[in-house]
């Protein structure tokens, strides 16, 4: 164990280099570190919420939205597909979590259930027949259709997961750097962006559902009617944001949605100057974007983003190739903020905010103060007591492979990119404390052994040989636990459990082999006669 092989002295030098390498960024200025050669690292340790400030906010998905979504849609899709059937109906609307229509011909409702069981709702996975539309008939000539639960449930699970995503796209896209975006329990999500001192533009960045489309101006629609609350089936009144008209009826089918953009950018109308939002559909938006353009040659479509008409223009001929801009009482800003909006893509559902909070830029460094005392304060004591403990030389030389260890955990989180919270630096503290564990147990061993009249060499040898056991049984154990935490755990507690699991690794290599290097160069060199513990 003790033979001072080649590949161990090659592993620690390189080690030990890399890992000044990566560390060293940390302790330059950022105009020095942008100065440095480009084949050298320039990432930094990622500080954390807590230790650089910032904001934060607790989500929850609305899922009840999502569900009146749902059946607004299923609405129109009993509509339609009676419509096209040609099949005579009244009373088509949502009544307790159901859709309820009433077929006016008595003869025609086994059809009429035949034809919303085959056309309504969407396959259920891992189904060859269901839906997740369930369609049953009721009295008076009446045909309920109701969404199963377990289809609730998964549609519930998704727009979390995706609204966990758009959230992460929309915050990039702002330049913060590393966010945490943590799902708690059913229906919440946590955010944390670090460095992001306004939580309301935030807020609104991320609250907002930016589901665009494009629907057609109900140009049928009485305005008497239109102000006595009365609209034509199959449409909707709307607000305005377009400063012409107060609210427009557009017809509830969208003709092309935002899910169909590819690109949306901010710049300037060449004619005005005003601030305008340029957008890009894909092959499919690009050809339904040009035929209803080309059908509708002098008729207005507006151009709505969550519920509310942002601009209404007239149609002047055909718009092919799937480019256009939206026009509007827009700012820079507001236009920029749009734009990303539209690229990151809607929300399936509502964000409620239950939470927000704001970390000062000043209480992240009182943070950052106290966790490097308390980093320094464990580290005298550990030194101290190894010192007191195992001697002058045989201490040193475990204080040489905690400070290694510690460099390397350094590294090892500036290379990751991983943020370092308070936790995180208590994990560090507490890495250090117990990275010495290892040391005790080969060092007790080396004197149980020379106790029991072994030869010197001997002895040192069986230190590290058959401490090895215990020490990696004592390291997986930590490290089972640091798994856990990371995949149970949220915010603080991962940050904790991540500076935990790499100080796992790093202590062991640091302990045993750093120690078994350093110790074999001394055997070499100084020849000592007996044990010196």
């Amino acid at each position: 164990m003790l033979a001072l092989s080649r590949w161990k002295v090659v592993l620690v030098i390189l080690s030990v280099v890399a890992g000044l390498l990566f560390s060293l960024p940390n302790a330059l200025p950022p105009d020095v570190r942008n100065q440095l050669p480009g084949f050298l690292p320039k990432q930094t340790l990622n500080l954390g919420l807590d230790l650089q400030g910032g904001s934060y906010l607790m989500l929850e998905v609305d899922t009840a939205a999502l569900r009146r979504e749902r059946l607004t849609n299923l609405v129109e899709d009993v509509r339609t597909n009676l419509r096209n059937e040609q099949i005579a109906f009244t009373d088509l609307g949502v009544v307790n979590n159901e859709v309820m229509v009433r077929i006016t011909d008595p003869g025609q409702v086994q059809a009429a259930a035949r034809v919303l069981r085959t056309n309504v709702g969407a396959p259920l996975p891992n189904s060859v027949s269901g839906r997740d539309v369930t369609v049953l008939t009721a009295p008076e000539q009446r045909i309920r259709l109701t969404f199963s639960a377990e289809a609730m449930q998964a549609e519930a699970a998704r727009a979390v997961e995706q609204s966990q995503e758009i959230i992460r796209r929309r915050i990039d896209e702002l330049g913060t750097r590393e966010p945490s975006i943590t799902r708690q329990g059913a229906e919440r999500i946590v955010v944390q962006a670090p460095g992001e001192s306004d939580p309301e533009r935030l807020k609104d960045i991320i609250g907002q559902t930016a589901k665009l489309t494009f629907q057609m101006v109900d140009e049928s629609a009485n305005p008497a009617d239109v102000q006595a609350g009365r609209v034509p089936p199959g449409s909707e009144l709307l607000p305005s944001e377009d400063g012409f008209a107060p609210a427009y009826v557009v017809r509830r089918r969208s003709v092309v949605t935002g899910e169909m953009l590819v690109d949306a950018q901010p710049s300037f109308d060449q004619q005005t100057g005003q601030p305008v939002v340029t957008f890009r559909f894909n092959g499919q938006g690009a050809r339904r974007f040009g035929d209803i353009t080309a059908q509708n040659v002098g008729k207005r479509f507006a151009i709505v983003l969550d519920k509310k008409v942002i601009s209404a223009p007239v149609i002047q001929g055909p718009i092919p190739g799937g480019n256009g801009q939206i026009t509007g009482s827009f700012t820079p800003e507001s236009a920029n903020d749009l734009a990303v909006l539209l690229r990151a893509g809607a929300l399936p559902a509502p964000l409620n905010v239950l939470e927000q909070r704001t970390v000062g830029a000043e209480l992240g460094a009182d943070a950052v103060s106290a966790g490097l005392i308390s980093a320094g304060v464990a580290f005298v004591l550990v030194l101290a007591f190894m010192v007191l403990a195992y001697g002058l030389l045989f201490g040193g030389v475990s204080i040489v492979a905690l400070l290694v260890n510690g460099l390397l955990i350094v590294a090892a989180m500036s290379m990751t990119g991983a943020g370092l919270t308070l936790p995180g630096i208590a994990g560090l503290i507490l890495t250090l404390a117990v990275a010495v564990d290892a040391n005790v147990l080969i060092y007790e061993r080396m004197r149980e052994e020379y106790r029991s009249g072994r030869s010197l060499i001997s002895s040192m040898d069986a230190g590290f040989s058959r401490a090895m056991l215990t020490i990696f049984d004592a390291n997986i154990t930590h490290l089972g636990a640091a798994v856990i935490m990371f995949s149970l755990g949220a915010g603080p507690v991962k940050g904790f459990a991540w500076t935990l699991a790499i100080g796992v690794f790093t202590s062991v290599f640091t302990a045993v082999l750093v120690t078994q290097v350093l110790l074999a160069l001394w055997l070499r060199i100084a020849r000592p006669k007996r044990l010196p513990i």
